[in-house]
């Protein structure tokens, strides 16, 4: 009987969550930044004229490559090095996540906290790429967007349907529950499910859905189980290192499954492993705290 009323509210909150939400248009400075990128004899100074015209852009690509977890010994003050550091690819990909940030966000909530979401998706997102980076997996681009794209369905639960979203925290707090848990008995699913269709929607990569979807149990993916495993071990650094990271998805609990993926030995070694980026992940804070 549960599962039949999970899955009826599933059902009514998909349909209603089709109705009303819809994407948003894509920034002009999107269309701009593809069209300079896909131009084989466009420069670095043509991309830094282009995203300078949206100085918001420019401070968050300058924090993200200016991040401690990205390892850049030398200080980054320019968009347009912040360009021949990343790479044309690597800044699309920053372009394009942080204009898609932008637009799911962007709402009042009382139990939403927009600076926290930033901070925890941002943080997530440079460690992943440094940690594929470390491990040498060729997938660093592809986890940055992945990381900060990861809790995509958060945002989307609190700005489409707020009275369920106070529901969801309350019953989280009154049972001891996890807010996921608390998701999927208000919702008949969860923020990785909810993400995952907006992913879809978007005609974003298929890496991209499943690792939102199974950001919490990478052991559930199928095809980009590597990538999921990235996010879900820097997911759960985030919370672990930043002091109330992020109170609505507080990943507390480790997949094991990732010790395999991610070949990082027994408990032991992974314990070593996650201690070790302790500094980094506080010396990235304190550059976002005027962010």
């Amino acid at each position: 009987m549960v599962e039949q009323e999970i899955s009826l509210k599933k059902e009514r909150y998909m349909r209603l969550l089709a109705n009303a939400y819809s994407l948003p248009a894509l920034p002009f400075i999107i269309e701009e930044v593809n069209r300079v990128i896909d131009n084989p004899k466009a420069s670095a100074a043509h991309l830094g004229d282009v995203i300078s015209r949206d100085q918001a852009l420019v401070a968050k690509i300058l924090s993200v490559a200016n991040s401690p977890l990205y390892g850049i010994p030398r200080r980054v003050s320019t968009i347009d090095f912040a360009i021949i550091i990343l790479g044309f690819s690597h800044i699309k990909n920053i372009v394009i996540a942080f204009s898609l940030m932008d637009s799911i966000s962007a709402f009042d909530s009382t139990v939403f906290d927009r600076k926290r979401y930033w901070v925890h998706s941002l943080v997530t997102a440079t460690a992943s790429k440094r940690i594929a980076d470390d491990l040498g997996y060729h997938v660093s681009g592809e986890a940055f967007t992945a990381g900060l794209l990861h809790d995509l369905g958060i945002p989307i639960i609190c700005k489409h349907f707020p009275k369920e979203s106070k529901q969801i925290q309350e019953i989280a707090l009154e049972k001891g529950i996890s807010f996921r848990e608390a998701e999927t008995l208000v919702l008949g699913m969860d923020h990785q499910e909810i993400g995952r269709v907006l992913v879809e929607r978007w005609n974003l990569p298929p890496t991209l859905a499943e690792v939102v979807a199974c950001h919490h149990q990478p052991s559930m993916a199928t095809e980009h189980k590597t990538l999921a495993s990235l996010v879900h071990l820097t997911d759960y650094m985030a919370n672990k290192f930043v002091n109330d990271s992020n109170t609505w998805d507080d990943t507390q609990a480790l997949d094991q499954s990732i010790l395999g993926t991610l070949r990082l030995g027994n408990s032991e070694y992974l314990e070593a492993f996650i201690n070790s980026y302790q500094k980094q992940f506080q010396e990235q804070i304190d550059t976002l705290n005027d962010f």
